[in-house]
């Protein structure tokens, strides 16, 4: 039986389009031949745009799902931790005990970085956002794992997704201690990816730090919440950037500058800075009617989602998180989380928020959690790079590995016609 079709009547003029069909989700048209009939689609922003087929990660936003490689994102973030669900993504399937120590004695070793990198540093303020710190040293990285680096070498690949998942810990950690002054820590072989990740942060030379276990696990689950969401701005920008055959760590880099954005993975950042506007738990009122007014720009920043139509899938878990935090390190009496809770307390409840389904989402909890934790808000797009290089190697990975094309986006020309160059004598 032939497959589905499509049609596009102009004028008098009938194209056919094949319709594909995944295993989740809307069908698509396949208008790939379209411009050989000398037209292009027209899509600003991709939101009806499949730029390819992918295996990895799975969105419905008006159900609230999130499923990575099939398995939904409140199991793996309740039952399984950060390094499992990494396997997963790179993988396609959850490791057995052998497979999951193997990965993980592979990323434990790879979480030093070259001693020229310390260096590079000394180029930056002390004050740079620690974010541009980031874009550059990952970028740097191709500096040191280039020559010997073939990218249609599966083995290579994988290698460079170890390098990648391992550092980024100790390369986000070392961007916050150079801006307060405090010398590099190592990693410890002996902790675990999120431990390591806390005693890079908070541990000095002077003493033996260790870890809270309720914040190593708080961060476990920071960093599977946001390990991949299908083919969102910086996950693109990966894919755009690795179709050119381009170096894996460039292209990583190229998807840290993408996340920086305030409207993508500056949110979290975004909600502790609303919260210091609003200021007071007396003040919220006057700013639940702002966000209702069209006339005014203020948003209530960390509610609704561009995708989630329905409750954020991560919320649940991540509100729950965040409460073990604040309860671990006694800060339910901090003015800025007792605003917090007593705004997501009214937004659930306001009809104009239920109405509009502009529930609270990862960010808003993620950001609080965050603070709780100690790290500084212009870390929080930091941390967010970190969590989400193992999606971005992942879908890296998979363009790499199957036939591909360079990306080329197309656009609707409306600037003037052909003219002719009139010196500047008569102009």
């Amino acid at each position: 039986m032939a497959g589905k079709k499509a049609k596009l009547i102009i004028d008098d003029k009938t194209i056919e389009f094949d319709v594909l069909a995944g295993t989740l989700g809307p069908e698509v048209i396949d208008v790939g031949s379209l411009f050989k009939e000398g037209y292009f689609t027209y899509d600003p922003g991709f939101n009806s745009t499949a730029a390819c087929e992918s295996k990895i990660t799975y969105i419905d936003g008006d159900k609230g799902i999130l499923l990575y490689r099939g398995y939904p994102i409140q199991q793996l973030a309740s039952q399984s931790n950060f390094l499992e669900v990494c396997y997963l993504l790179l993988n396609g399937e959850l490791p057995n005990k052998e497979h999951y120590e193997a990965f993980c004695s592979h990323i434990t070793h790879h979480t030093m970085v070259h001693e020229q990198i310390r260096s590079f540093f000394n180029g930056f303020r002390r004050d740079a956002h620690p974010m541009a710190i980031m874009v550059g040293v990952v970028g740097a990285l191709s500096a040191f794992y280039h020559d010997t680096l073939d990218i249609k070498n599966p083995e290579h690949r994988k290698i460079s997704a170890f390098r990648l998942i391992a550092k980024m810990p100790t390369i986000a950690a070392m961007c916050y201690k150079y801006s307060i002054g405090q010398p590099f820590m190592q990693p410890q072989n002996h902790l675990s990816y999120a431990e390591n990740f806390l005693q890079m942060m908070f541990g000095t030379p002077c003493e033996e730090f260790k870890p809270n276990p309720i914040l190593a696990r708080a961060l476990d689950r920071i960093f599977t919440l946001h390990a991949d969401h299908e083919q969102n701005a910086s996950t693109s920008t990966v894919r755009l950037a690795g179709s050119t055959g381009a170096n894996p760590f460039a292209c990583i880099s190229a998807g840290i500058g993408a996340l920086w954005g305030p409207a993508h993975g500056g949110a979290n950042e975004a909600v502790l800075n609303m919260l210091h506007e609003i200021g007071d738990v007396a003040n919220i009122q006057k700013y639940i009617e702002r966000a209702k007014d069209p006339n005014d720009n203020f948003r209530l920043m960390g509610f609704g989602h561009r995708v989630y139509k329905n409750y954020d899938p991560r919320a649940k878990v991540m509100r729950e998180t965040c409460h073990e935090v604040l309860e671990a390190v006694g800060a339910h009496n901090d003015p800025i989380f007792k605003l917090a809770m007593e705004l997501e307390k009214i937004a659930l409840q306001d009809p104009y928020f239920v109405e509009k389904k502009l529930y609270p989402n990862v960010d808003f909890y993620s950001g609080i959690t965050l603070r709780a934790i100690g790290i500084p808000t212009n870390m929080f797009t930091v941390i967010f790079a970190l969590a989400r290089t193992v999606g971005w190697v992942a879908q890296w990975n998979e363009m790499i590995s199957n036939p591909y094309r360079l990306g080329r986006p197309r656009q609707l020309y409306t600037g003037p016609k052909e003219r002719d160059y009139v010196g500047i004598e008569k102009r």
